[in-house]
């Protein structure tokens, strides 16, 4: 492993156990705000259709995608910063 890729080891776990933290309450906001319900339908819920679950599951997923990538990147692009090396 060179040490590019050494470096960002320790700044991709840090960034993706937060990055998870982000998605979750960014995705919870969002769907309070548009359902104005505080709680997420899950595959367990009885009273929704299996379509309503899908889409629920589709936009938690797209949430933390987005989110994943958005910390991956800018992760990436710090350790570029600091060692001039892509850690890719």
């Amino acid at each position: 492993m060179n040490a590019t890729k050494a470096a960002y080891r320790p700044v991709g776990l840090i960034s993706g156990t937060l990055g998870g933290l982000v998605a979750g309450a960014v995705f919870k906001q969002g769907w309070k705000s548009l359902r104005h319900d505080e709680h997420t339908w899950g595959a367990t819920d009885r009273d929704r259709s299996w379509r309503e679950i899908w889409l629920a599951a589709a936009a938690q997923g797209a949430v933390f995608a987005v989110v994943k990538a958005t910390v991956d990147r800018a992760g990436a692009k710090a350790v570029h910063r600091a060692t001039g090396t892509w850690p890719g």
